[in-house]
């Protein structure tokens, strides 16, 4: 019987060894895989990259291999992967052309449905160090659950709102992981825990199991504890998975987690909500009216455009940070600048200013929220403010 390398009470292990030999030995099932095995693109051949010489290889673990010995690799820790996962789970593999064709056949011939392909194209790609060929810009998800009649968790309404109330597409825009992510050493493969907190508000509840067959850096697990999910992780190498444990020790710091928790659910394309304040009588008027106005500029007169305005799609209404409402505004990042005559034709008493920010929305329709931030501030409840989405409709 295999021990664990690491055990943070139950609910952060990892295992050392071969992948094969740790998958054969586990007894209980998972709810969901995330996977990151090797691309084999690793060649160690020697390119000219910013006046540097720089040698293309990330270890043993990464070498090319021959299309025979890929298929081999991939469809023995496949089918392990199957036996310990739920009827009811899903399986996520990433790659690139390397392997990714290899990963889909496998999972297909082992008897999986394939779900989607997600393209995850990275918002701050490196320059491709050869001429030639498209710069290499995206990795490629294969997302697939188990049984095709089993009925998997995916969280549907959720994302669609979070979209904007279009349905999620397949292709994810992300940056690669960030100086704020490294803090604790450094994996040549390592995945944003951006990219892991989508996958995850995809398609997990809080409590459940997520293996990662080939851990490393153990994004996987981070993103998971955060969101109140259980991790088991597997690497052959005792040095990443101490960096897997760094991490996760500074994430028992609450402040820590935290704010790597804001952070890893920032999206720099996310859907944008206008939270205002209003009185009673104003905040009845405007859903009536399906009108929501504010200030605009300063003393001096100037109109200040928020970053992220160009992404408002909804409104919250609430009084001192209570009653809060959420509407879908009618056009995306289209505001009028209406004079304080034109307000009091729609029947309002504006008091402040001779200039306004006006936003239409649908008031014939609540959208349903998730969960309701606290929105009292002191002084900053009566403010208006933008927030992402997230903050009110996502998967905690």
């Amino acid at each position: 019987m295999i021990l664990p390398y690491y055990n943070n009470n139950e609910n952060f292990i990892l295992y050392q060894g071969d992948v094969n030999c740790v998958l054969a030995e586990m007894k209980d099932k998972v709810d969901v895989i995330f996977a990151d095995p090797p691309y084999f693109l690793s060649s160690q051949k020697q390119i000219l990259q910013n006046g540097r010489i720089k040698v293309c290889d990330k270890g043993e673990w990464d070498r090319v291999a021959s299309v025979e010995n890929i298929n081999t690799f991939n469809r023995n820790w496949l089918s392990k992967c199957r036996d310990i996962l739920k009827d009811s789970g899903t399986i996520w593999v990433c790659g690139t052309y390397h392997n990714i064709y290899s990963v889909e056949q496998c999972l297909i011939e082992l008897g999986f449905q394939v779900l989607n392909i997600v393209v995850w194209q990275k918002s701050d790609p490196p320059p491709t160090p050869y001429g030639g060929r498209f710069n290499f810009s995206a990795e490629y998800i294969v997302w697939a659950r188990k049984e095709p009649k089993a009925i998997h968790c995916f969280h549907y309404e959720e994302l669609k709102q979070m979209n904007g109330g279009k349905e999620m597409p397949d292709v994810w825009r992300f940056p690669s992981s960030g100086a704020w992510e490294r803090t604790c050493g450094k994996h040549p493969t390592q995945k944003p825990l951006r990219l892991l907190y989508r996958v995850l508000q995809a398609c997990t509840e809080r409590g459940y199991v997520v293996l990662d067959p080939f851990a490393g850096s153990c994004t996987t697990g981070i993103a998971a504890n955060l969101l109140g999910r259980r991790f088991i992780g597997i690497d052959q190498s005792k040095e990443y998975l101490d960096y897997g444990v760094r991490r996760r020790q500074e994430i028992s710091d609450p402040v820590a987690a935290e704010k790597i928790l804001k952070k890893m659910s920032e999206n720099p394309e996310e859907v944008m909500v206008m939270v205002n304040h209003a009185r009673p009588e104003l905040y009845r008027k405007m859903i009536e009216t399906g009108i929501c106005y504010l200030r605009a500029g300063d003393s001096k007169g100037s109109l200040l455009v928020t970053p992220g305005f160009e992404r408002l799609q909804y409104v919250l209404l609430h009084t001192g940070g209570d009653d809060a409402q959420l509407f879908k505004l009618k056009n995306k990042g289209h505001f009028q600048i209406w004079t304080r005559e034109t307000l009091q034709q729609y029947g309002f008493e504006p008091r402040n200013a001779v200039y306004y920010v006006v936003l239409h929305f649908d008031a014939s329709k609540t959208i349903p929220m998730k969960h309701i931030p606290n929105l009292k501030e002191d002084k900053n409840t009566f403010r208006a403010k933008i927030r992402p989405l997230s903050d009110f409709m996502g998967i905690k």
